[in-house]
């Protein structure tokens, strides 16, 4: 084999395995994971390596997008946009949490790492709405606005009142409480 389809093998197993974890986060573990990297990859083309960045974020909002309409599908209504969503004073001041998204990669390493079991377990017990939006956020790597929109987007009639300030106040909570919950695990022992 050459090595330039070595490389690129290469990249299409990562680019693959990224969005399995992602679908994993999302809708869980298992062949509904499977189906959505799947339609991720029918809706991108094989990147070449200029084009890698495009065609990932590409994959992620057609991952996103389909996990949503998945999740909708199991449970319609899950992904309503709240009514009434009051700021609560939390651990992140509101310059911290746009840079909170950019963390995906460490977060990621997290789920992957010594962590991952008790991350997972956090994550696995959070209802769909503060679930989605923080994988959504920390893990894709989607800007609030954008979460708003692909929620209001592909989350049914319900979701149309997606905000993104209702997105960075749920994304604020999830972070307090897994750093809450890590450090009460990390106290315990």
């Amino acid at each position: 084999m050459p090595p330039e389809s070595q490389g690129l093998d290469s990249m299409i197993d990562s680019f693959a395995t990224g969005l399995y974890s992602l679908a994993s986060m999302l809708v869980g573990p298992g062949e509904d994971g499977v189906r959505l990297v799947e339609t991720a990859f029918a809706a991108v083309e094989t990147p070449a390596a200029d084009e890698a960045r495009d065609s990932r974020q590409s994959s992620r909002v057609a991952l996103a997008a389909g996990g949503i309409e998945m999740l909708e599908g199991r449970d319609p209504g899950c992904l309503a946009a709240p009514d009434h969503l009051e700021p609560v004073l939390t651990c992140i001041e509101d310059e911290d949490l746009d840079a909170a998204g950019a963390y995906g990669e460490e977060l990621e390493r997290m789920i992957a790492g010594p962590d991952r079991d008790r991350v997972r377990d956090w994550l696995e017990s959070l209802p769909a709405v503060p679930r989605t939006v923080f994988v959504l956020r920390a893990v894709a790597g989607f800007s609030a606005q954008q979460t708003a929109s692909l929620l209001a987007e592909h989350a049914g009639p319900q979701a149309a009142g997606w905000t993104a300030s209702a997105v960075r106040e749920l994304f604020r909570q999830g972070l307090c409480s897994l750093a809450s919950q890590l450090l009460h695990e990390t106290a315990a022992r």
